[in-house]
C-alpha cells in the first residue's frame, strides 16, 4: 500500500482528501498518516495542499477544504491531531497559508491551545505559530490577540486560568469546571509566563512538571514580534506581573525571559538572545534595559516605572570563560560574573555570540548606556572574548565595541542622549551593519 502511494500520482494522492472528514477516527487517522509525508517542504506532491490558494485577479484567496480539515483535525484524538500539527508545521512555511492560520478563530485556539498546560502537543503548536509570526500580518494579529479564559480556585500552581479555546481531545477541561464566567486577556503576556514555566523543571529536575511541552519555540514567536517596533514596545512596556491579576506589580516583559541566555536548548536562548537584540533597536528603553531590579526605571516618552530589567549580566555570560581576572577587574563586573569557575564555557554558537556583541554595540549608541558599559567590566569580559574567539565576524564586531567603550568623549557627545541606531548603521559599511532578525 505505501509503495503504491509513493508512486501514485497527485490525482491519486487527491483521493485520500475526502476521508480527512470520515466520521470513523481510524479512517481519518489513515488518510493523514499517508498525506502528512507529502507537506515539507520540497516534497513531490505538496501541491496538493497549497493548490487554490492563491486567488487571482481581484478575487480574495479563500481557504479550501483541505486546509480547513487539518485545522480542524487538530482538535482530534492524539494520533489524528499529531499529524495534522505536523502538517500545518510543514506548511505554515508557505506565505499562501498566514491569512489561513492567522486568522482570528483559529490563532485564538492555537494560543489557548499553547497556554493549556495539559496539551499534549503544545510544542507543535508552539513551531506553527514560530513560522507563522516570520510574517508581519501575523505578529499584527498576535499583538492584538486577545483570548477567553476563566479563573481557576486558587492553588499552589502558578497556572491561575484556563484557557477555554483551547478546548480539544488532547488536552484536558478542568474538573469541576469554573462556573465563572470567562473574560478576555490580551494573549502575548500569558505566551511569555508559560515560556519561562516551560522551563521552570532545569533547575530541579525533582519538582512537579508544570506544563506538558518545553515551549522552546516560543523564543523565536518573541525573537520575529520583537523584530518590529510594536513588537519591542511590548517587551519595554510595564504591564502587570500577572495579567490576570491587573493589580499586580508592574514588570517589563523582557526581564522575564533575560535569564534564559545560557539555557541547555539552542532554539530557547538563542531566540532569547534575538529578542534582546531586537529591543536593544529602541534607544529609549536603554536605561531600562540595563538597570538593576533595583531600580524603577521608565522607559520615555512613558513616566510608568518598573523594576528594571538587569540584561547585561545575561548578555555577558555567554561571552564570558573561566579566566581569572585582576581582583580589581573582578569588582567592576556585575556580580553575577564575578569568580566564574574553570569549567565555564563560552556560548558555542558564533551567530549567538556575535548576536550578543551586536546588542552590547546598540546600547553604545547612547552615552548613558557606554558609561553604564564601562562601569560594570564589559571591556574587561569582551578583551577576554576576543582573545579566545575564532570566527573573523565577531572578532570585528568586538573591535569596534571596544572602540566604543575605550574612546574617549568629545564635548559634542557630554550631554547627548546617543545618536539613533539608524544613525550608528549608516555610519558603517554594509558588512558591519546590524540588523534586526
Amino acid at each position: 500500500m505505501e509503495d503504491q502511494l509513493k508512486e501514485a500520482s497527485p490525482t491519486k494522492q487527491s483521493t485520500l482528501l475526502p476521508f480527512l472528514r470520515d466520521r470513523n477516527p481510524s479512517v481519518r487517522q489513515i488518510a493523514l498518516s499517508n498525506l502528512v509525508g507529502q507537506t515539507p517542504n520540497g516534497s513531490l506532491y505538496r501541491s496538493i495542499f497549497l493548490q487554490g490558494l492563491q486567488g487571482g485577479g481581484f478575487q480574495k484567496p479563500k481557504e479550501t477544504d483541505i486546509i480547513r480539515d487539518l485545522k480542524l483535525l487538530c482538535r482530534d484524538q492524539l494520533a489524528v491531531a499529531h499529524d495534522a500539527f505536523r502538517a500545518l508545521v510543514n506548511l505554515s512555511d508557505s506565505p499562501l497559508l498566514v491569512p489561513f492560520l492567522s486568522e482570528p478563530s483559529f490563532l485564538a485556539f492555537l494560543v489557548s491551545y499553547i497556554l493549556n498546560p495539559d496539551a499534549i502537543l503544545a510544542d507543535l503548536a508552539s513551531m506553527i505559530l514560530s513560522n507563522l509570526t516570520s510574517s508581519s500580518a501575523a505578529c499584527a494579529a498576535l499583538l492584538s490577540l486577545q483570548i477567553q479564559v476563566v479563573p481557576l480556585t486558587p492553588t499552589a500552581s502558578p497556572i491561575s486560568y484556563h484557557p477555554i479555546q483551547s478546548r480539544s481531545a488532547t488536552c484536558s477541561a478542568p474538573v469541576p469546571y469554573p462556573s465563572i464566567d470567562p473574560h478576555q486577556v490580551h494573549a502575548l503576556p500569558l505566551l511569555v509566563d508559560a515560556f519561562v514555566q516551560g522551563a521552570s523543571l532545569d533547575s530541579n529536575p525533582n519538582s512537579e512538571r508544570l506544563r506538558k511541552g518545553d515551549l522552546h519555540f516560543l523564543s523565536s514567536v518573541f525573537a520575529n514580534i520583537s523584530a518590529s517596533p510594536a513588537g519591542r514596545l511590548f517587551f519595554v512596556t510595564p504591564i502587570p506581573g500577572d495579567v490576570t491579576k491587573p493589580e499586580s506589580a508592574l514588570e517589563y516583559p523582557l526581564a522575564k525571559i533575560v535569564p534564559f541566555t545560557e539555557h541547555k536548548d539552542t532554539i530557547r536562548r538563542g531566540g532569547v538572545a534575538y529578542t534582546i537584540k531586537n529591543c536593544a533597536f529602541h534607544a529609549s528603553a536603554h536605561q531600562a534595559i540595563l538597570s538593576p531590579d533595583t531600580d524603577k526605571v521608565a522607559v520615555p516618552p512613558s513616566t510608568i516605572v518598573a523594576p528594571g530589567i538587569d540584561a547585561l549580566p545575561y548578555i555577558l555570560l555567554p561571552l564570558a570563560g573561566p579566566e581569572e581576572l585582576d581582583l580589581e577587574d573582578q569588582e567592576k563586573l556585575p556580580s553575577a560574573l564575578q569568580f566564574l569557575p574553570p569549567t565555564k564555557n563560552r556560548e558555542p554558537d558564533s551567530a549567538l555570540r556575535l548576536a550578543h556583541v551586536e546588542t552590547l554595540l546598540l546600547l553604545c549608541t547612547t552615552r548613558w548606556g557606554r558609561d553604564f558599559l564601562r562601569a560594570n567590566g564589559v571591556y574587561e569580559i569582551i578583551r577576554a572574548t576576543h582573545l579566545e574567539e575564532t570566527v573573523d565576524k565577531v572578532s570585528e564586531h568586538i573591535e569596534r565595541l571596544v572602540q566604543l567603550i575605550k574612546g574617549a568623549e568629545g564635548l559634542e557627545t557630554t550631554s547627548e542622549i546617543g545618536p539613533t541606531v539608524e544613525e550608528h548603521e549608516d555610519s558603517d559599511d554594509e558588512d558591519n551593519k546590524i540588523e534586526e532578525v
